[in-house]
């Protein structure tokens, strides 16, 4: 294959932020320093620390959208929207991808075009521990497409993912109730029912530093809201009830889960 087509397919990288202007700064610096040059939008979700005057002043070939309100995941889309490119990576303010991972990404993007969605490896923090999803989906027991040597799968994440842009509007992207948290199931169920596939890919590989400016036990609660809702939109029957049943259980002695039932329940009106 020739390089022309690879670069045809030459990643952009869509970045969510909100109120961490020190670890987006890192983060820019890296990317800027890929061989792979990549077009850079932010879209910063009403950040009040300076992130997008700190962007436009140190930054200036990185495309900027200032909200002023708290899109969540969702924000991505409309960097995806913005996007002059065919495909797009997605990155957070606290990770980065590895030299490399954008033009292994192009490569498969040219040769498949069925392929909607890419996952790639992500590494945890400085000693680089896999993220526990990555086993899973390394493991995944669906079946493979024919000529296409990576793992089958139906979830992700987003910091080390990959999409045709196409298919990501088609699928309609991240939905807006979601926020950030368990909302990568949603999309990757979607993506496989207009037919777009989606691989794990561990050759492609992306840092992530989780921020220490974060409130684990409010992102559990989402995270947990967010996996019910999944389950009532488009899970069958046994796995609504079992899914159900669990949280309920969950809740009468964890006040996380608790939480989270309540909240997942005040959205069954949208959902029915």
């Amino acid at each position: 294959m020739s390089d022309q087509p690879c670069a045809d397919w030459a990643p952009a990288v869509v970045i969510a932020t909100r109120n961490r202007s020190a670890a987006l700064v890192s983060t820019l610096e890296h990317l800027l320093k890929l061989s792979e040059c990549p077009e850079i939008i932010v879209v910063d979700n009403g950040s009040d620390d300076g992130t997008p005057e700190t962007v436009r002043s140190c930054f200036q070939s990185v495309r900027m959208i200032a909200l002023d309100r708290n899109l969540g995941g969702a924000a991505r889309t409309l960097g995806v929207m913005q996007a002059s490119s065919a495909t797009v990576a997605f990155c957070d303010d606290d990770s980065v991808w590895e030299a490399g991972a954008l033009k292994g990404a192009a490569r498969l993007f040219a040769e498949y075009p069925r392929l909607g969605l890419v996952a790639a490896k992500v590494l945890l923090g400085k000693d680089c521990r896999p993220d526990p999803a990555c086993l899973e989906m390394e493991r995944s027991p669906l079946a493979r497409t024919p000529g296409m040597p990576y793992s089958s799968v139906l979830g992700f994440i987003a910091c080390g993912a990959v999409v045709r842009r196409s298919a990501y509007l088609e699928a309609g992207g991240f939905h807006p109730r979601f926020g950030i948290g368990g909302e990568e199931e949603l999309l990757a169920l979607d993506l496989a029912a207009y037919g777009w596939r989606l691989h794990y890919v561990p050759e492609l590989v992306a840092r992530h530093f989780p921020s220490p400016v974060r409130d684990v036990a409010r992102r559990r609660q989402i995270v947990t809201r967010n996996a019910l809702w999944v389950s009532w939109l488009r899970g069958a029957p046994r796995e609504v009830a079992t899914r159900t049943s669990r949280a309920i259980q969950g809740a009468r002695k964890d006040q996380a889960v608790q939480i989270a039932l309540q909240s997942a329940c005040q959205g069954l009106p949208w959902v029915l």
